[in-house]
């Protein structure tokens, strides 16, 4: 098969491309996320039609934040589209005249990797996406790893902390409540309504108050040597890095790749990530160590992942 589209549905754009079988965009188009669920299948159709002019292109790839049955065609519930039971292959295939393979938004971006980024050369990987949340995807030996429904590794929403902080979908102690860019933000709040005297250059980048503190002001402040902000990333680092040990326990892979805006930040996040890897795997001084890697086709892969996986039908 040659040219696939990509779709990667965004809180706030829809984005679409048009990939070859060496995982470069040719062509892109993108939309603003519509408020209704209706009204985002429309906006995929609109996106799918204006990217393929002018190209012969087999197959539609859309990666979508949720469950996604086995089928690879019904979303059984996405937390931020009201998707309950929806038959998004189907309407969406009747729109552009296409066919159409729907798959989780991590899963998409962790096969991006696996093909084109930083997992090259290794068969056995496991992605996880340190953004908002955190996502995550298996590939062993070669393949995408959905488990027998279609929803395996929703890493965010194992709990590491009983009866720990309320998360999102419900239950608490989440793994993405500790390691994740909104817990990123918590820990440099908290630190610097604490210790106002260590977060001077944090507040000065946001309103001057703790609550003021966005993402992109920690990110900032730690490069400038900020004690709250650098250590805001060391905690998240350390709960990332024990999980990365814990998943090592269950899959044994290769590599770790990790994604998402807080990878962004190189080796401010990932250096302490390894480190806390190593403090907490098990038997660590006995056995080989995964890689642990940054990704490398940033805000791309997800795009990228769900063209491919529709090249694989």
């Amino acid at each position: 098969m040659g040219l696939t589209i990509g779709v990667d549905i965004g809180g706030t754009k829809i984005a679409a491309g048009v990939v070859d079988e060496e995982g470069a965009i040719l062509e892109t188009s993108t939309v603003p996320t519509p408020s209704t669920a209706e009204g985002v299948i429309d906006a995929i159709a609109e996106a799918v039609r204006t990217v393929s002019t002018g190209h012969e292109v087999e197959a539609v790839g859309i990666g979508a934040a949720g469950y996604v049955d086995d089928k690879r065609a019904t979303v059984l519930f996405a937390p931020n589209i009201k998707w309950r039971n929806e038959p998004l292959k189907d309407k969406v295939e009747q729109r552009v005249g296409l066919p159409v393979v729907v798959e989780n938004d991590a899963n998409a971006a962790a096969w991006g990797e696996y093909r084109f980024g930083a997992g090259q050369g290794h068969d056995d990987v496991v992605c996880i996406t340190l953004g908002t949340g955190l996502g995550g995807g298996i590939i062993i030996g070669g393949k995408l790893h959905r488990g027998r429904f279609g929803v395996a590794a929703e890493f965010g929403h194992v709990r590491v902390v009983p009866d720990g902080l309320l998360c999102g979908c419900g239950s608490q102690g989440c793994w993405e409540q500790y390691a994740s860019g909104r817990a990123l933000v918590r820990y440099a709040r908290q630190r610097a309504n604490a210790t106002p005297e260590n977060a001077k250059i944090l507040l000065a980048l946001g309103d001057g108050t703790p609550e003021g503190i966005e993402g992109r002001h920690i990110s900032q402040a730690a490069r400038q040597g900020c004690p709250v902000a650098v250590d805001s990333f060391r905690e998240l680092a350390r709960w990332a890095g024990a999980g990365l040990a814990d998943l090592a326990s269950l899959f044994d892979p290769a590599a770790f790749i990790v994604g998402g805006g807080v990878s962004d930040e190189g080796d401010l996040v990932l250096e302490p990530i390894r480190k806390s890897f190593r403090r907490w795997l098990v038997g660590s001084q006995w056995r080989p160590h995964a890689q642990v890697l940054a990704a490398r086709l940033g805000g791309r892969a997800g795009l990228v992942g769900a063209a491919d996986l529709a090249r694989q039908g």
